[in-house]
């Protein structure tokens, strides 16, 4: 089983219509959002590509926004984690 942990910027929570749109993909097991983290857990990877997309909401206006970190890591094996920043949002 595979983890893609998103770390929420600051003053950001994630929409239900991303959560939703997550739930409906068939390799998605199981999503968790605690605090300010969404846990998404995989079946299985394979050589395919995939592309999540959430959809996130400012609630709260932060000043000098820092990066958050988005996890990705076999939950059996942690060792082999990867780590990537984002800061930038679309609208």
């Amino acid at each position: 089983m595979v983890i893609i942990e998103v770390s929420l910027l600051s003053g950001f929570i994630m929409t239900s219509r991303s959560r939703m749109s997550l739930e409906n993909r068939n390799i998605v097991k199981k999503i968790e959002v605690k605090a300010n983290v969404v846990y998404i857990y995989l079946e299985k990877l394979n050589d395919e590509s995939q592309t999540f997309i959430l959809q996130l909401e400012q609630v709260i206006q932060v000043k000098n926004l820092k990066p958050a970190s988005i996890k990705i890591y076999d939950y059996y094996q942690p060792g082999g984690l990867q780590i990537f920043y984002y800061l930038g949002v679309r609208s």
